[in-house]
C-alpha cells in the first residue's frame, strides 16, 4: 500500500470549505490574554494577524480599517494548545481484538481526519504524532499541510521502534498469520545495526522525529508494564542516529530502569515516566529532558469497567501503577523538572485532549504553569518555539480563546470556543 494511495483516500473522503475567502487581515479584540512567557493575564489586548504570522500585539493599538475585527472582548485568549503525544490514526470504539484482526489500512486512513478535526476544534493548533499504522501519519500531515484537510499542524514520527516481542511489536498472537508482507516495513529492530537501518527508514519515509520503547507497555500482550525491553548500547544507537540526522527522540518508558537508561543515552523527553525516582529526576534536571506525563490515558483505561474495549488483562495492568505513578508525578512536578504536555490521544477519544489538564493542576502545577506546559514548553521541546507557542509579534497566529479566565478554573479548556490556526479561523462559537 503506497503513501500517495492513503493520501489519496483521505482527500476523496473529505469536503472542506475553501479558506481561501477569509479575509487578509485581521484583528483580534481580547479582553483577556494569557501570556505565557512572562506568566501574567493581560487586559485589554488588540493582536493584529496578516495571513498566517501575528504582526503586533498589545494595548491601544490602531485596526487597520480593511481588517476583519473578531471581537472576544469578553474572552480569554491564549495561544493555540500543542499535545505533544498523541495517536491521530486510531481511537477506542472497537474491541481491542477487533481492531486488531479485521482493520485494514484504509479502514483507519478513512476515519483519521475526523480525529484530526475534532483536535483542532478542541483547541490543539499542533500536535506530535508517535506512531501509526503504515505511514498514514505521513500521509495525514501532509494533507493538512496542503490545506485539503482541517487538522493541526503535525510532526510525525512513522512507525515506533521496539525489541522483538516488545511494545512496538505485536506479541501473543498465531505465529502463522502474516502480519507484515514487507519485512523492512515495520519498527521492530533488535541490535545497533538494525535499530540504525529503523531510524534511517523512518526518516527516509518522511518522520519528524523518532520515538523508541524503552519498557513494556499497558496496551500490548507483553507481561510487564515496566521492564526494559532494550539494552543501554541499544538505547545509545536510536538516539545517536537520530541526533545525526537532525531530529529529536522520544521514548515510552514506564518503568525506572528504562527511563534512566533512556535519559542516560540522550533522549529529548520521557513519554508516560509512570515510576521515574529521585535518581530520574536528578538526572532530567541536570540534562534538560523533559517529561511528558500523558496522565489522562491510564485513568480512561482504569475507568473501562465493561471490558469492552480493552481486555481485563490490559485494564489490569494500567490498575498496577495507577498508584504509584501519581506519587511519581507529584514529586516530579515539585521539584521543577521541564514539563510538556501530551496525552497519548488515541488511547481515548480524540477531542478530549484538554482533558490532563485537570490532573496536572490535581498533581501540583499551577493552572498558569499547566498552561504553559501545553503552550511554549511544548514549543520547546518540539523545537518550534521560534515560531509557535505564544502570541508574540512575528509567530504564527494560532490563537485560542474560552469565554472565562482558565487560570481561575482550569477544566474551561476543555470547550474552548475560539479556534484560529495559521491565520485561519476554523471556529468562532462568540459570533453566534
Amino acid at each position: 500500500m503506497t503513501r500517495k494511495f492513503i493520501l489519496a483516500v483521505l482527500v476523496i473522503f473529505v469536503a472542506v470549505t475553501p479558506l481561501s475567502a477569509q479575509v487578509k487581515i485581521k484583528a483580534i479584540k481580547a479582553g483577556k490574554l494569557i501570556d505565557v512567557v512572562s506568566g501574567t493575564v493581560l487586559t485589554n489586548q488588540v493582536i493584529l494577524v496578516e495571513d498566517n504570522k501575528i504582526t503586533d500585539v498589545g494595548p491601544g493599538i490602531a485596526i487597520p480599517s480593511n481588517a476583519q475585527v473578531i471581537d472576544l472582548s469578553d474572552a480569554t485568549v491564549l495561544p493555540g494548545l500543542i499535545d505533544c503525544h498523541t495517536h491521530m490514526s486510531h481511537q477506542p470504539g472497537k474491541n481491542y481484538y477487533e481492531r486488531i484482526f479485521r482493520e485494514t489500512s484504509i479502514d483507519i486512513a478513512v476515519v483519521a481526519h475526523m480525529y484530526a478535526k475534532r483536535t483542532l476544534d478542541a483547541g490543539f493548533t499542533m500536535v506530535r504524532d508517535l506512531g501509526a499504522h503504515d505511514l498514514i501519519d505521513v500521509s495525514l500531515r501532509n494533507a493538512i499541510n496542503e490545506g485539503n484537510i482541517p487538522g493541526p499542524r503535525m510532526l510525525v514520527a512513522c512507525f515506533a521502534i521496539g525489541a522483538t516481542g516488545g511494545h512496538a511489536d505485536l506479541s501473543g498472537f498465531n505465529p502463522e498469520i502474516d502480519w507484515k508482507k514487507n519485512p523492512d516495513f515495520t519498527g521492530v529492530a533488535d541490535g545497533v545495526e538494525q535499530i540504525r537501518k529503523r531510524v534511517r527508514n523512518n526518516i527516509k519515509w518522511g518522520a519528524d522525529c523518532i520515538k523508541f520503547m524503552a519498557t513494556a507497555g499497558v496496551l500490548s500482550e507483553d507481561e510487564t508494564v515496566g521492564g526494559t525491553q532494550y539494552t543501554q548500547e541499544e538505547m545509545n544507537a536510536v538516539v545517536d542516529e537520530t541526533h545525526r540526522w537532525g531530529k529529536r527522540v522520544a521514548v515510552h518508558a514506564h518503568g525506572t530502569d528504562g527511563i534512566r537508561k533512556a535519559i542516560i543515552a540522550g533522549v529529548n523527553s520521557v513519554e508516560h515516566g509512570s515510576l521515574l525516582d529521585d535518581e530520574c529526576i536528578k538526572l532530567m534536571k541536570e540534562r534538560g529532558t523533559y517529561l511528558v506525563p500523558t496522565a489522562y490515558a491510564l485513568e480512561s483505561i482504569v475507568a473501562d469497567s465493561n471490558y469492552k474495549i480493552w481486555p481485563i488483562k490490559l485494564v489490569n495492568k494500567a490498575r498496577s501503577i495507577a498508584a504509584q505513578r501519581e506519587v511519581c508525578f507529584r514529586k516530579a512536578f515539585k521539584s521543577g523538572i521541564k514539563i510538556a504536555y501530551g496525552t497519548d490521544a488515541g488511547v481515548f477519544p480524540h477531542g478530549l485532549n484538554a482533558n490532563d489538564f485537570r490532573y496536572f493542576v490535581a498533581y501540583g502545577l499551577s493552572p498558569m504553569q499547566a498552561i504553559q506546559s501545553a503552550t511554549i514548553n511544548a514549543a520547546d521541546l518540539l523545537d518550534w518555539k521560534e515560531k509557535t507557542g505564544s502570541i508574540t509579534k512575528g509567530k504564527l497566529a494560532d490563537i485560542i480563546a474560552v469565554k472565562e479566565n482558565p487560570i481561575n478554573n482550569i477544566s474551561l479548556l476543555e470547550h474552548v470556543q475560539f479556534v484560529m490556526k495559521d491565520g485561519v479561523v476554523y471556529k468562532n462559537e462568540f459570533s453566534k
